[in-house]
């Protein structure tokens, strides 16, 4: 079988430093089939990344996974290696590959990156993703036991990022914006199930909370279901709440950051 490798980071398009990851992998393992999950991260976003790769690990390939959304670059934070399931995580560990691990069934093994026999030489302080996470994942993709990667990790020493709740009571629901995606929909904490729960269905209304301020607003099947300009909350692809303008940018117009609290009810 192929081995597969997948890369998500924060580098963007602009600069040669995706290259230099695929080159890196390419001179390692010229077998492996890299996917390219997303390089458009928000610089050091680490909670974006976190959400982006935990809600792409589903229809990814069992393999090596590297993240490297890392503001912590050349710091303290360390570089790891987490087994969950049939794959490997490679980054490093400031809560980025915590909710995909989670999501592939939980850490079982995990092991500092501290062999430098691995690595590429030199290793730039602020470079990581080329000379420290591609080479790793290039050697794990070819048959390397992560045992020799390092020294291990207890896997409850690993760092997670707080994960998204959301909370029924009196009769609504309350959750907070998860991220934010290129077409300014927002993603809410907030499952499909939660608004079954409250009685709502696709062709109601919602009364949704932003702070102080309330808004009317259709729940639909889709955000192509209202006119062009037009808000709406809809299930996205994921299983959550989100909350759109029909060609035009709901976070920008309702001022809707990643983290902002948000309460859903249905209206009579």
């Amino acid at each position: 079988m192929t081995p597969v490798i997948t890369l998500l980071t924060d580098y963007g398009l602009e600069d040669g430093y995706v290259a230099a990851c695929h080159g890196v992998i390419a001179g390692i393992a010229p077998e492996a089939r890299v996917i390219d999950v997303c390089h458009l991260v928000p610089s050091g976003d680490v909670r974006r990344g976190a959400a982006i790769l935990a809600q792409t690990i589903p229809y990814l390939p069992e393999g090596v996974h590297i993240g490297a959304v890392d503001p912590g670059v050349g710091g303290a934070r360390r570089s790891v290696a987490v087994e969950a399931g049939g794959r490997v995580f490679v980054g490093p560990d400031n809560g980025l590959l915590s909710w995909a691990v989670h999501a592939s069934g939980g850490a079982r093994a995990a092991y500092a990156l501290g062999n430098e026999e691995l690595f590429l030489r030199p290793v730039s302080p602020t470079f990581h993703g080329r000379d420290v996470f591609a080479p790793v994942a290039g050697r794990l993709a070819g048959g390397l036991d992560p045992a020799e990667l390092g020294p291990r990790v207890p896997v409850e020493r690993l760092v997670t990022l707080p994960a998204p709740t959301s909370l029924l009571r009196d009769g609504s629901v309350e959750g907070e914006v998860v991220s934010v995606d290129r077409y300014g929909n927002t993603q809410l904490s907030i499952a499909a199930g939660d608004l079954q729960a409250l009685g709502v269905q696709v062709g109601d209304t919602l009364g949704v909370w932003l702070g102080r301020r309330q808004v009317a607003m259709p729940f639909r099947a889709t955000f192509a279901a209202v006119p062009p300009g037009e808000l709406v909350a809809f299930t996205d692809s994921a299983g959550l709440i989100a909350i759109a303008v029909n060609y035009g940018d709901a976070a920008q117009r309702l001022g809707l950051p990643p983290g902002a609290h948000v309460r859903l009810s249905p209206t009579p």
